[in-house]
């Protein structure tokens, strides 16, 4: 597992890359209840506290989650 980390606003984004080609990206964007997540194409869209931020993700079909303020993106650059 390989780990990287980027920013999200003020929350790190940590990219984590597995060996059988999973990448995911996960940040604390807060439990406040307008968080919210989206993904066009390759890019994800999120928004938390009345901002908006986006980046790239290495494939279009991510699984996207936000629970308890925690974001969750999770592709696989193998099945591509």
């Amino acid at each position: 597992m390989t780990n990287h980390q980027q920013q999200l606003g003020d929350a790190p984004l940590r990219k984590l890359e597995y060996d059988d080609g999973t990448v995911v990206f996960a940040a604390d964007v807060g439990a406040g209840p307008d968080a919210s997540v989206d993904v066009v194409g390759r890019t994800v869209i999120v928004v938390a506290d009345g901002e908006q931020y986006e980046f790239e993700v290495p494939a279009e079909d991510a699984e996207v989650l936000i629970r308890n303020g925690v974001l969750t993106v999770e592709v696989n650059e193998e099945a591509h």
